[in-house]
């Protein structure tokens, strides 16, 4: 994971400003620690765009705070959130 890549990529795409703070937090509580997301935040995360997620998520795992957590499953779960979220947005909503 190379420090100026992920931020080279973060930069180029503006990635930081794509999200709303709420939806932010959300997002990293559902892959760092645990909880749900909601629709409206996976609609703001697939509109990030995957280049995005990856950049931030691997950003985040650098920070010396976040040195006990395993990678390996971290970077699971962001997949995971990330595929969550793009099964959800691509299915009709019960209200529309």
């Amino acid at each position: 994971m190379a420090t100026k890549e992920n931020d080279q990529i973060i930069k180029d795409n503006n990635c930081e400003t794509k999200m709303g703070l709420p939806c932010v937090l959300e997002t990293f509580t559902s892959i760092f620690e645990t909880g749900a997301i909601s629709s409206k935040c996976c609609g703001e995360l697939v509109g990030l765009g995957r280049v995005c997620h990856s950049a931030l998520v691997k950003k985040t795992l650098e920070n010396p705070l976040f040195k006990d957590l395993s990678p390996a499953r971290i970077i699971a779960k962001s997949i995971q959130t990330w595929n969550n979220c793009l099964a959800l947005i691509d299915s009709p909503s019960p209200s529309a």
